[in-house]
């Protein structure tokens, strides 16, 4: 997502997202990356050919494996697969070359529209198990009882990139669940940031515009992207940790996922609490910086894949702890600022972590098209004792989503295996394009009310409470008003030892220090608000950058205590 206009030396590792050799010299970094890109290139590689060996020694007389009949897409026996139906030797073909034909339109159809964000992904299946009892503060039945386990697919995605992208590219990270429970699909669709650039839906369009290709030269721009943020003051928190030490993680396996959106849990009683999920790995957190990203993207632009891939067949199966904030509806009332702000974290001092399941990834896909490409996540899919929140983004989502597998996967995307409930489904919804691939309606009419014995009835005692929103008016209330933009992200900033406020100074002027001077005087307002110092650092960057002593960056440029 992060434009880059000088691709310059990035000194150290930060604490969080050290190797055992970040502490090496630079030279020493590149020469490991390299080592480790070569590795897992010489394992796929022996693991390819004990592969082809394999399927060799199974071989007929001809080197070739003695497999089933070819048919076309209806069954019908194939003859040749070789040579086209023509008139003679050199003649033009014939048009009833069926199994051609039907080859050529199905290789032009074989792709889908792909995503408009989170283009380039991977997706997993693992376990999710159940490690304290959460009825106090919901009815779901995934987390009825201790040691309860449920299946569950994950897809791990970047955000701006095209399904060809790299995965090492400076960009926040996808982190998307849909729990199989025994009463419905659960989606729970994360990001490894806890925070986003925008708080109001009418800007999340154009700030995904801003970080794509400019429509007219088709190039990502850094004047986009800076133009933007720079317009937005409540992007400052969510560029801060972009471009910090986590902007880039070293693997799928080596960052946290976040709700990010504040989520509402209904107990037996109706009781409704807010909540926020946290996925923290025990892989322990592991970030590049941008020269070994660079260096990692020129060996392996699928690496985030491939590690995934690799880890899971070779019996390493990453995990997750997972947690919840609560906050109950008359501390969110009360609240200093408005809780369902989603450029802002709610501080672990007032509602702490409180742990309540481990999450497994154990198994890798068959078919990445089929699992992976037309997996579907959606936020508005809910089970009972699980539900929104008045977060205005979550609110667009729950549509927006939605709506977007209706176009771009069709309209029973539902019905396709991966994205298939495994309890049984039963309602009024009926035909489209593919309809009835798993048709539990049959018998039943597709009209409520209806007298019709058996026919599916709804169940009043899942309903939610009601909200109790008091006196409201109805209004295009202003996003930029009375709301503080700085405070978070400077607190963010201060956290950073000197090392770290150094390297995200280094990772902001490698993207802004080419962009137009208004923006960059526009941003350096930001900087300054949020803290002086952390204003005075990227200044001292700059100037650095325009002398061209990136290099030495690390030494010329002093934060201050």
């Amino acid at each position: 997502m992060a434009g880059s206009s000088k691709n310059g030396k990035n000194p150290k590792s930060s604490k969080s997202g050290a190797t055992k050799s970040s502490k090496k010299a630079s030279k020493s970094t590149r020469s490991t990356s390299s080592k480790t890109s070569a590795s897992r290139g010489s394992t796929a590689a022996k693991r390819g050919a004990k592969s082809t060996s394999s399927r060799g020694s199974k071989s007929s007389g001809n080197g070739r494996r003695r497999g089933p009949r070819l048919t076309t897409a209806d069954g019908a026996p194939v003859g040749d697969q070789e040579n086209a139906l023509s008139a003679g030797p050199r003649g033009p073909l014939l048009m009833q070359d069926v199994n051609l034909i039907e080859q050529i339109q199905r290789f032009n159809r074989e792709r889908m529209p792909e995503r408009v964000v989170h283009a380039k992904g991977t997706g997993v299946y693992g376990t999710f198990k159940v490690t304290a009892d959460l009825r106090r503060y919901t009815r779901a039945s995934i987390f009825s009882k201790k040691g309860k386990k449920t299946e569950c697919v994950v897809r791990f995605s970047t955000v701006a990139g095209e399904r060809g992208a790299a995965d090492a590219e400076r960009d926040p990270r996808g982190f998307a669940m849909k729990f199989y429970t025994d009463e419905g699909n659960w989606d729970l669709v994360c990001n490894n940031t806890p925070i986003f650039f925008v708080r109001d839906p009418y800007k999340f369009q154009m700030f995904i515009h801003s970080q794509k290709r400019h429509p007219e030269t088709n190039l990502r721009d850094a004047n986009m992207q800076w133009d933007f943020w720079s317009l937005c003051p409540e992007s400052l928190h969510q560029v801060t940790w972009l471009f910090g030490d986590r902007g880039i993680p070293r693997s799928y396996r080596h960052m946290n996922g976040y709700s990010s959106h504040t989520y509402s849990m209904i107990n037996e009683q109706g009781e409704r609490v807010w909540v926020k999920f946290h996925f923290k790995t025990l892989q322990g957190i592991e970030c590049l910086t941008n020269a070994e990203a660079a260096e990692v993207i020129m060996h392996d632009r699928e690496s985030h894949q491939r590690d995934m891939l690799d880890a899971i067949q070779g019996g390493d199966f990453p995990k997750w702890k997972a947690y919840l904030q609560v906050m109950t509806q008359e501390q969110a009332q009360n609240f200093r600022w408005n809780p369902f702000d989603l450029t802002k974290v709610w501080p672990h001092a007032d509602f702490p972590l409180i742990e309540f399941g481990e999450l497994e990834l154990n198994r890798t896909p068959k078919n990445y098209h089929h699992e992976v490409e037309q997996s579907a996540f959606n936020p508005s899919s809910f089970v009972p004792g699980i539900g929104p929140s008045p977060d205005k983004m979550l609110q667009a989502r729950l549509l927006s989503y939605q709506d977007a597998h209706l176009y771009r996967v069709g309209v029973n995307y539902r019905d396709l295996d991966v994205n298939r409930p495994r309890c049984p489904v039963h309602n009024y919804l009926r035909d489209g394009q593919f309809g009835g691939m798993h048709d539990e309606g049959t018998g039943f009419p597709n009209y409520y009310p209806n007298s019709i014995k058996g026919a599916p009835q709804p169940d009043a005692s899942f309903n939610e409470p009601p909200w109790e929103l008091g006196s409201v008016t109805v209004d295009r209330w202003d996003s930029r008003i009375d709301h503080d933009d700085y405070t978070q992200a400077g607190n963010l900033f201060r956290l950073m030892d000197r090392d770290e406020k150094v390297r995200l100074a280094v990772n902001i002027v490698e993207s802004l220090g080419g962009c137009r001077k208004d923006i960059i005087e526009r941003q350096l307002v930001h900087f300054d608000q949020a803290d002086a110092n952390y204003g005075r650092l990227v200044r001292r960057a700059l100037e650095a950058y325009r002398n061209g002593e990136m290099d030495d960056l690390h030494e010329s440029v002093q934060p201050h205590a």
